[in-house]
């Protein structure tokens, strides 16, 4: 009877240890969520568990119950940007979210030149690190993943930043963070997606790719690389997905140098990337590119047909584009150092376009 009552008491003890409420990685303690939005909060417990959610900016608890696949969901509405709040989700057991902040949150994404950051030699770095904690600029860093399944979750946590942080965050990232957060006077939060090497093919759902001649076709030539995974969607199924319908204000994207071979297609692909992650935030988010930066890419037209084709995307709705190549001084290097200034270019546009806050000259130069 002994053993009996031992085993019992293991089985309840694990069933609790189980049901304890669980969020995804993109809901975390330092997070910056987007103000004045409808932001659905979600997470896994036990079937049928109640799930008590309090918000501290308004004092208001709602409760959502967890449904049959062990998921729950509830939708608040954030107030204009402030902080720090607390978020509560009490179920059998109870997890609290501090130091949360109300703002703008950007999506940073792409490839290497987006990626790049203090450790890949970034100088203007340097003088940031001198910097004292920023309370107002959050960062979300997404590992680098790729799967053949969509994965609804990642491994990461919001960070204030600071100088250990600073560090592994994407400079070009920053940058535009921190000229937004000058001009707008509110937390800025970036989630920074990207992974060097990688193709737009990667970054788009693999369905689109497959169901489109032209797309496929190009993607079939993509060769099998060691530095990253080529495979159409293989990156947005762990990348993206798990980060989906959290709320942004829109995103940053500074890729295309892996596109240069298949480069007659890229408007096409972009645009079919640009709708996809839209359908997923269920919203018409702006999109902002970098146009690729001068390099030989073996002495042939395929740069200039990709810009033209980044040129022909950027017309797209909500969409726009800066060009740096007025930036660039060592043409035989495919990752120019100075991240400053495009990041600062990026948030200049994004001022004028989504913020109506900035002028026209500042916005589009050297392009009038």
């Amino acid at each position: 009877m002994k053993r009996i009552c031992i085993a019992i008491l293991a089985l309840v003890s694990a069933l609790s240890i189980n049901s304890q409420v669980r969020l995804p990685a993109i809901f975390s303690s330092n997070m910056v969520l987007q103000q004045k939005d409808s932001v659905k909060l979600w997470g896994w417990a036990d079937p049928m568990e109640k799930i008590a959610i309090t918000t501290s900016w308004n004092n208001r608890t709602d409760t959502a119950v967890t449904k049959s696949n062990a998921k729950w969901e509830l939708t608040v509405m954030t107030p204009s940007a402030g902080g720090p709040y607390r978020i509560t989700f009490k179920g059998y057991r109870t997890v609290s979210l501090e130091n949360v902040m109300i703002g703008e949150v950007w999506l940073c994404s792409g490839q290497s030149n987006m990626q790049w950051n203090y450790y890949g030699g970034v100088k203007d770095i340097d003088a940031e690190l001198k910097l004292s904690a920023q309370e107002n600029i959050r960062f979300f860093h997404v590992p680098k993943s790729a799967s053949d399944d969509l994965q609804d979750d990642t491994q990461a946590s919001w960070s204030v930043c600071d100088s250990n942080s600073l560090k592994g965050f994407s400079a070009i990232g920053y940058f535009f963070g921190k000229y937004l957060q000058r001009k707008l006077n509110v937390p800025i939060g970036l989630v920074h997606s990207s992974w060097g090497g990688t193709p737009a093919e990667v970054w788009t759902p693999k369905e689109l790719i497959e169901e489109n001649y032209i797309l496929k076709q190009a993607a079939e030539k993509k060769p099998p690389v060691p530095w990253c995974p080529v495979q159409p969607g293989v990156v947005y199924n762990a990348m993206i997905n798990p980060i989906k319908n959290y709320p942004i204000s829109g995103a940053i994207w500074y890729q295309g140098e892996s596109n240069t071979s298949t480069p007659g297609s890229y408007a096409k692909l972009l645009t079919t990337m640009i709708d996809a992650w839209r359908k997923d935030w269920h919203t018409d988010f702006p999109f902002y590119l970098v146009q690729i930066a001068p390099y030989t890419y073996g002495n042939n037209l395929s740069a200039a047909v990709l810009r033209e084709q980044q040129t022909i995307a950027a017309k797209h709705y909500r969409s726009g584009m800066i060009v740096i190549s007025d930036l660039v001084s060592d043409t035989t290097d495919i990752h120019p150092r100075d991240k400053k200034s495009v990041g600062k270019r990026l948030s200049d546009y994004v001022l004028f376009d989504h913020y109506k806050n900035g002028n026209e000259a500042d916005a589009k130069s050297p392009v009038y």
